[in-house]
């Protein structure tokens, strides 16, 4: 089986890369199942039904979220709908949406997870504790699991990865919109990244104007920020496993969108 999982899109541009990009690579790879963390997706915080709907009517498989879930209020009934798009099962549990799916595809099936972590973010239970109790639940539901773990400490991250190693296809992070070089297999079969990194502008601060990023942190004022528009690139990975469940291999794909 081969996944692609795409990084956090953010804005506009980073859903512009994603249009231009996923058709050649969908030729070129031939993944079996993509994902996309759309958490940035409406201009750079949260995402729409209509965008979520647009991008699973194109063929993605499965949308994962983050700490900017709950930004666009007009998407909450559609969180409790749409079974193909997951936000941090540790959030509180009456919360719009679920924690994790099982998706279907010409004989093959993968459950997706979304955690947050709790260092500098808020979460309503530890994601170890959170995943633990997923896992038990999606027993003999799916041959192939991938946890996309949205955590800011990368300390908190890698912690994460030893703890799935032998246990999910993939942990692979998402949030600080950097991508980060250790990509690998750990030892007990467990396709791992720190973080995938974002589609979007890589001529921003993190997706944002860096004139306006600047501006914040030279006066110390609050400053609107604005999603950018300078340099888009797609941040994404391919995970290749085998059929019980283990990864063979992790490569990372970051590529300019024009």
């Amino acid at each position: 089986m081969r996944i692609l999982f795409v990084g956090d899109v953010v804005g506009s541009s980073g859903r512009r890369a994603l249009a231009a990009l996923l058709p050649g690579l969908r030729e070129r790879l031939k993944p079996d199942f993509v994902v996309v963390n759309g958490e940035n997706a409406a201009g750079g915080l949260g995402i729409t039904e209509k965008i979520a709907r647009g991008w699973l009517e194109e063929g993605i498989d499965a949308i994962t979220l983050g700490n900017h879930a709950y930004k666009q209020r007009d998407v909450y009934p559609y969180l409790d709908r749409e079974q193909r798009i997951v936000r941090p099962g540790n959030y509180p549990r009456g919360n719009p949406g679920r924690g994790h799916t099982v998706v279907e595809k010409n004989g093959l099936s993968l459950a997706v997870v979304n955690l947050s972590g709790t260092v500098f973010l808020d979460a309503a239970r530890s994601p170890f504790v959170e995943v633990d109790a997923t896992l038990a639940d999606l027993r003999g539901r799916a041959e192939h699991v991938l946890v996309d773990f949205h955590a800011e400490a990368t300390s908190e991250a890698v912690a994460m990865g030893w703890h799935l190693d032998g246990r999910v296809t993939a942990c692979v992070g998402t949030h600080t919109h950097v991508p980060t070089a250790d990509a690998r297999v750990l030892p007990g079969g467990t396709a791992y990244v720190t973080d995938v990194g974002m589609t979007g502008p890589r001529g921003g601060v993190i997706g944002v104007k860096r004139e306006q990023a600047l501006e914040r942190f030279l006066t110390q004022m609050p400053v609107k920020f604005e999603p950018s528009d300078d340099d888009p690139w797609l941040n994404a990975v391919l995970i290749e496993a085998s059929g019980d469940g283990s990864a063979s291999a992790i490569e990372q794909l970051l590529l300019p969108a024009s």
